[in-house]
């Protein structure tokens, strides 16, 4: 029998970074906010200190940071016709878990989605004709446009210190930059971080092919900075230990260095750490939701209620969290009816080496999450796709993040996998190797979506979340194309050798791709194909948002963060107006 709590004005399901920024605006308009984060309270001090967090083996090979799968793994699987079977080790994907969530392991970098991407099936259609796609593919327009986002990008960039070097402010194209971004207000909030031997090679051999490289946008900064919450980061040290691990020196943009301590500050918010979330509940009629039952870590069952519930969760697990609380019709996949779990879309990943002679040093440890340079000439709908008979794009980047000794070994094809040559392979190539990145998008498909599954069980003895995903043909011929371009660009750099591989069939959870997992809780215009409107309210469930990248329709070829930080903003300056007027925002 669940312990009923005392009422609150609003509850977060989930402190990492969407939850903290809500937590804090609602906190600070008066509300008493309670957030609730499964994982333990961690801080950069003492937590992410060294020399604990350079330890390679336990954060990033033993995943410390990530969700304890144990207790709650996903299950995948390629299509409906096979079973699905659970992740016992974090590859593919790594969910966060603490304070914080993902946003303390990430890298930092910090795009903008382009202009087209909010108005995707439209732009497509348009350009294209309604005839272009193939049969399976299930794109559609987010809701909201670049313009509407465009201020809450710029506060989102404000926030983190974001470095870079804008390429388009109030439509006048600048130099360094890049060209192909939306317009941005202003200038980045501090300088581009500088720029590794990598990026500069990069950087003239795309110049030379006429393409128009700019350096990435980084929220591990370059630079001093405080935000306009008061919060004060440091300049990014080059450690090379940023994926996976948080950071020692407060100069990576993380909940803990740029919003939670004001959140914390304010007497309306408190945090409860070690709150396992079993379900939303709902009143008699389905249609509100008057807060959830959790358990804790010592195994208590509480019921908090609350005028107003944010999902703001990893997405995977926001998708997860409606499908246990019976919010939104499930995605039938057969039928294409239903919302919950539809258009689930990941990213495209290739990658290519560019192996240079002992002359050309990369020194791949000096290295921040964020650093390098890239191009977005075939980003997006930047090139004409119309002969090519694929939509979407990557961009390509000679993005250096680490050199660590565990897991950096660059060989070349045809080394032994193990023994002496390889030993002496690894030897050679070690600081001598350049990486491309080319980094692709990730378009919405029919068949690809997320369910319960019927037959495994978390620790609690709820579902698991079932996870049915490959990737499109036409992603894969737009993985063929771009990889190609890279290969053009390696071969410009003048080194003894260039490999690239271009993303195959099918998805193997076994190789570490990204994190960027999206949709399966869209935003939308239209109830039939989405499962929250354009302000990330529950079409179901008036006083339910859920704000994180489940949102997304289909996945663009860039890191999601800066356009989830954007939504969170957006969000917020919606929920002001809810709260003095609840019911539908649309």
């Amino acid at each position: 029998m669940a312990t009923k709590l005392k009422h609150v004005d609003v509850l977060t399901i989930g402190v990492g970074m969407t939850g903290a920024i809500l937590g804090k605006e609602l906190a600070a308009l008066g509300l008493k906010v309670v957030g609730l984060e499964r994982g333990p309270h961690i801080d950069t001090v003492p937590d992410f200190q060294s020399t604990n967090m350079h330890d390679e083996l336990r954060y990033a090979v033993r995943k410390g940071l990530m969700q304890d799968n144990t207790k709650e793994a996903i299950t995948v699987r390629n299509s409906l016709d096979q079973t699905a079977l659970p992740i016992r080790r974090w590859d593919s994907f790594l969910p966060g878990t603490g304070l914080g969530g993902a946003m303390v392991h990430w890298n930092g970098q910090t795009y903008r989605f382009q202009v087209a991407d909010f108005i995707y099936k439209t732009h497509i259609e348009q350009r294209y004709g309604k005839n272009f796609l193939d049969k399976d593919l299930q794109i559609q327009d987010w809701g909201v446009t670049y313009d509407e986002l465009e201020p809450h990008y710029d506060k989102f960039e404000y926030l983190c210190g974001t470095s870079g070097t804008a390429g388009n402010v109030k439509g006048k194209i600048k130099p360094g930059g890049n060209p192909f971004e939306g317009w941005r207000s202003r200038e980045y909030p501090t300088k581009a971080m500088k720029e590794h031997h990598a990026g500069a090679i990069f950087g003239k051999a795309t110049t030379s092919l006429g393409y128009h490289p700019f350096p990435q946008p980084s929220s591990n900064l370059s630079e001093p900075y405080t935000n306009f919450e008061g919060q004060t980061l440091q300049t990014c040290s080059f450690c090379g230990f940023c994926e996976r691990f948080g950071c020692e020196h407060f100069a990576k943009a993380s909940p803990q260095t740029i919003i939670l301590p004001v959140a914390l500050a304010n007497k309306n918010y408190e945090l409860r750490n070690g709150c396992q979330v079993l379900r939303i509940n709902l009143d008699s009629t389905k249609k509100k939701a008057t807060g959830v039952t959790y358990i804790d870590s010592a195994g208590r069952e509480f019921e908090q209620t609350a005028d107003l519930v944010l999902l703001t969760a990893f997405s995977l697990n926001n998708v997860r969290m409606m499908l246990l609380s019976g919010i939104g019709a499930p995605y039938d996949p057969k039928t294409g009816k239903g919302v919950i779990g539809r258009n689930y879309a990941y990213q495209t990943m290739s990658s290519g080496q560019v192996f240079f002679g002992e002359d050309v040093n990369i020194n791949p440890f000096m290295a921040s999450g964020s650093s390098g340079t890239l191009i977005d000439d075939f980003s997006g709908d930047n090139f004409d796709h119309g002969p090519l008979k694929f939509i979407g794009g990557a961009y390509i980047g000679a993005i250096n993040t680490n050199g660590r000794p565990i897991e950096y070994r660059p060989t070349p094809p045809g080394t032994p996998k193990w023994g002496v040559e390889w030993k002496k392979a690894v030897a050679r190539h070690y600081n001598h190797t350049l990486n491309l990145n080319i980094h692709g998008s990730s378009t919405a498909a029919r068949q690809n979506y997320l369910d319960l599954d019927p037959t495994y069980k978390d620790a609690w003895g709820l579902p698991l979340l079932r996870m049915t995903f490959d990737f499109p043909d036409n992603d894969i011929r737009m993985a063929q194309f771009v990889t190609s371009k890279a290969k053009q660009i390696g071969d410009a750099m003048g080194g003894k050798q260039v490999a690239v591989q271009a993303r195959q069939k099918s998805w193997d959870t076994t190789v570490y791709q990204t994190t960027h997992n999206t949709g399966g809780v869209v935003m939308g215009t239209d109830p039939s194909t989405s499962a929250v409107n354009r302000y990330l309210q529950s079409w179901d469930v008036s006083n339910l948002f859920v704000v994180g990248a489940s949102a997304f329709p289909q996945n663009a070829c860039y890191n999601p963060t800066g356009t989830v930080g954007a939504l969170t903003y957006w969000a917020a300056e919606a929920l002001k107006k809810y709260v003095k007027s609840p019911g539908s925002l649309v």
